[in-house]
């Protein structure tokens, strides 16, 4: 039972990833080359935004990576003998 809700979660995290992906991609690659009055446009945010939120994220995950390492050793540190 509990191997199936693993596939599955990490099944729908490969195709939310997928998704993600693609829709930066075409943001990003495709949609420069296209004209402005295009109805593409109308399902993308603004190209300042793809540099913004990878730019937020990026600092995101470097913030959450630096608390893990900061917990980690703050929770395995040895105190000091006193001789």
């Amino acid at each position: 039972m509990l191997q199936r809700v693993d596939q599955a979660a990490g099944m729908s995290l490969v195709v939310f990833s997928l998704l993600l992906f693609t829709y930066y991609s075409v943001w990003v690659i495709v949609l420069p080359f296209v004209d402005d009055d295009h109805v593409l446009h109308m399902y993308f945010l603004p190209r300042e935004y793809s540099v913004i939120l990878p730019g937020i994220a990026a600092v995101i995950l470097l913030l959450c990576i630096g608390a893990f390492t900061a917990v980690v050793m703050w929770k395995n540190r040895k105190p000091k003998r006193a001789d």
